[in-house]
Parts: structure tokens; C-alpha cells; sequence
């Protein structure tokens, strides 16, 4: 398989499809962990049980014999399914509520802190790259889609009917004198079906690595299979249904983030994109060259509740009340039937 290297903008970025020949309970276990290896991964979790007016997060040491009947547990296939309602208790800084999981480099070593270099990883173009839990990385995944939301009052927003199923995220820092540490996303992973629709869309986006007041940071949305979200027309037999299962990978080697996706239905797609060149003249210059970054996967609902003014707020429905807001399909579900992490390896293919 060829891949396309991006260099001047993304919009450049080469597709390259390959066709494939068609080739709860209320006791918390079986949990995840007993067939997953969560031994490097926390959860962030749309509930606050502890009553702290945050949202749950269960660590490293004790993911591993952990579940919750609603929002993280193991169906009778020993798939890991992830539930996040509309409406619940969100992380800071966002609207959205997740189920998803953050990869931790340092597993149960609490003597590194969770933002340092330690815990995470760094493309090998960056100064002290080896001070880092790695350089580059490799996630790979199979899953399907279960459910979007399917109520918005704002539907032209973009990110309504969506879910986030895997991402690459950028560690925020105090200081960014030095041009980076805005927290902001190389690769976030996206399906999105609109109501009334036989399929839905898979694409990708890459958040230009800015200031969070720069209005020229922006995410830039790359197909794969069916149509971007801005398109309201039905993919059709192009898409990705509800239940039908696809393969991503993302793999960082050196200062290459190489992303692949398989389909049996539909092929194979993949991009390339250098991560420390802007991919176009608007971009940081050295892309995310300067950040310390880190591996999530699981159900970001992008449907948030909220209704205000600005493209990420899509109104979408929700009580509160999770038995409701199931019965009224106000949630995203995501199901994996296989997540690993572990070292870049080199790409064998060409590049252009």
C-alpha cells in the first residue's frame, strides 16, 4: 500500500483505498480487564459517584477488575463497550461528556506525574525527545459503532451525531512561551450518522496546533469512508453502518504519524502527515514538533447538550437521566472488540 505524505496542506493529502477481498449486570464482572490489557490505561467516566462535582476517573491500579453497568463493561462476545449519555457530568474544559480511555506510559509508578515527559510520548524531532515514555507509538483498534445521539436542536453544527473513537492528544501546558503545550488534537478519530440514514461517515480531523484564541486554530476534517460533517447527504453504500465493524490504526514513527483504516466491505485508506511540519501556512510552523502527547480511546460523545452560540455546541437532547435519555437514543455506544498499544514500527510501504 502507497501512502501520501502531507507537506504544504492537508487538503494535498492523498487517499489511497485498497478493496479488500471480503476476507449488564449490576456486579461488576467480568469486567473489561479480565480479557483487555488495561494495565497502562485509565477511564474517564460520565457519572460522579463520589459526589466531588467531577467527573469519575478510575485509575491504573484499579481498571483492571473494574466495570460499571451502563457506561463500561464487557458484553457477551468479551467485547469492551463504552456508553456516554448527552446530558451527564463532564471532564474540565469540555461540554461533552466520554467514556474513554488515557494511556498511561508509566502504568501503576505514581512516582511520575501524570503530564510529565515520563508518561508520554514525543516524535524524535523534538528537544530531549529522549527524556520521554517513548518516542512515537503505535494504537490499533477494532470496533464498531453501536449508537449516536440522535436528537440536536442545533443539527447544522458539525459535530452533532458524532462520537470520537480514538484520538491523539496534546499534554496543555502553564507556559507556551515556546510555541507549544495548547492541549490540542493531531488526530481525532469521528463517525457521524445523521438521522434516517443507512450508513454513517468515518473521517478524521487534525486540530491546527494554535492558541485556544487564535481563530485560525481549527480542526480540518479528512475522509475516509462516506462523506465529512459537514455534508448532510447520505453515504450510502460508501458509508459505515451501525453495528458494521472497521479497523483503525495510528502510528507515530520518528515525526511521521502514519493513520490506516480497514473496512472487508470497503478496503483500506490511508494518509501520512508529518508532525513537525504545519501542514499548510496557517498551522504552527513545526506542527506538534515541541508537545508531549498521549493515546485515548473509547465513546467522546461530540453531541453536547449545551446550546450557546460557537461550532460546538449542537443542543443535543438529554435529561440527566440515564434510563430517559437511553429510551430516547440520547447517548453514543462504542464497542471494541480489539485495542493494543505499543511501540512505532516503520512504515513499509512508499511514500510519496
Amino acid at each position: 500500500m502507497k501512502f501520501h505524505r502531507t507537506k504544504a496542506a492537508i487538503a494535498a493529502l492523498s487517499m489511497l483505498a485498497i478493496p479488500v477481498a471480503v476476507v449488564g449486570q449490576e456486579e461488576r464482572d467480568p469486567a473489561p480487564g479480565s480479557v483487555f490489557d488495561l494495565g497502562n490505561w485509565k477511564i474517564d467516566l460520565p457519572q460522579d459517584e463520589d459526589g466531588d462535582g467531577r467527573s469519575d476517573t478510575v485509575e491504573v491500579e484499579e481498571i483492571q477488575d473494574y466495570s460499571h453497568p451502563d457506561f463500561f463493561y464487557l458484553d457477551d462476545q468479551n467485547r469492551m463497550v463504552f456508553t456516554a449519555p448527552n446530558r451527564a457530568i463532564t471532564t474540565a474544559n469540555s461540554t461533552n461528556t466520554r467514556s474513554e480511555l488515557r494511556y498511561m506510559i508509566r502504568g501503576t509508578n505514581r512516582r511520575i506525574p501524570t503530564l510529565s515527559p515520563g508518561n508520554n510520548f514525543a516524535v524524535r524531532g523534538r528537544r530531549n525527545s529522549d527524556r520521554f515514555g517513548s518516542i512515537g507509538g503505535r494504537m490499533q483498534a477494532t470496533l464498531q459503532v453501536d449508537h449516536v445521539a440522535v436528537n440536536a436542536g442545533n443539527p447544522d453544527r458539525n459535530p452533532a451525531y458524532s462520537v470520537v473513537v480514538g484520538q491523539i492528544h496534546a499534554v496543555r501546558y502553564d507556559d507556551t512561551t515556546s510555541g507549544f503545550g495548547y492541549g490540542n488534537e493531531p488526530i481525532k478519530i469521528y463517525y457521524k450518522k445523521w438521522p434516517g440514514h443507512e450508513t454513517g461517515s468515518l473521517f478524521w480531523t487534525y486540530e491546527r496546533n494554535l492558541a485556544r484564541d487564535n481563530p485560525d486554530r481549527s480542526d480540518i476534517a479528512v475522509p475516509v469512508f462516506g462523506n465529512l460533517w459537514d455534508n448532510p447527504d447520505d453515504p450510502g453504500e460508501n458509508g459505515i453502518a451501525l453495528g458494521e465493524e472497521f479497523t483503525y490504526e495510528i502510528n507515530v514513527h520518528n515525526n511521521t504519524m502514519y493513520v490506516t483504516f480497514t473496512n472487508e466491505r470497503l478496503g483500506t485508506v490511508g494518509h501520512a502527515v508529518s508532525l513537525v511540519q504545519g501542514v499548510d501556512e496557517l498551522d504552527n510552523p513545526q506542527s506538534y514538533g515541541g508537545d508531549a502527547l498521549y493515546f485515548k480511546a473509547g465513546a467522546y460523545n461530540q453531541c453536547s447538550a449545551a446550546d450557546r452560540p460557537g461550532f460546538w455546541y449542537a443542543a443535543c437532547g438529554g435529561t440527566g437521566d440515564w434510563a430517559v435519555d437511553q429510551a430516547n437514543g440520547d447517548y453514543a455506544q462504542v464497542r471494541f472488540s480489539r485495542l493494543e498499544v505499543g511501540p512505532s514500527v516503520p512504515f513499509q510501504g512508499a511514500v510519496e
